[in-house]
């Protein structure tokens, strides 16, 4: 069976596009969609990823109306949260750690929920188990 291999993009509305853009490539690192031959994509390392559809009274987005979070892979999740709130972003480190990594939250200028993860070890995981319960709704 053919599958897909891997996500090729994040779309979503925004009421000031251009400035939302600014602000995940001056924060977060994550670098607009070329519009020229010269630019280059945003390129993502290898790693896992978690594609987990919740049940539509989940509050773990926040906002009951939010339809999506994002989830990112940083490399370190201390040194993540310490530039972004030195740039002024509020962040909420969850204090547990889990067998598959650390997990903080903070919000991009439009309210949307950002999920930081910083996985225990990519070759401990095993992407044949059932999700973790920090994924379950």
């Amino acid at each position: 069976m053919e599958q897909v291999t891997g996500i090729g993009g994040v779309f979503f509305r925004a009421k000031d596009p251009a400035a939302l853009k600014r602000w995940y490539q001056e924060h977060l690192g994550v670098t607009t969609t070329p519009t020229s031959a010269g630019q280059q994509p945003w390129r993502q390392e290898a790693g896992p990823t978690a594609f987990e559809p919740f049940p539509a009274t989940t509050s773990y987005f926040g906002r009951p109306e939010q339809a999506w979070m994002i989830n990112f892979r940083v490399r370190d999740l201390a040194a993540m949260v310490t530039q972004l709130q030195t740039a002024g972003i509020e962040v909420t480190v969850d204090p547990q750690s889990y067998p598959y990594g650390r997990f903080a939250k903070l919000h991009d200028p439009e309210g949307n929920p950002i999920e930081l993860w910083q996985p225990e070890s990519h070759a401990d995981l095993d992407v044949d188990s059932e999700p973790p319960d920090v994924l379950a709704p």
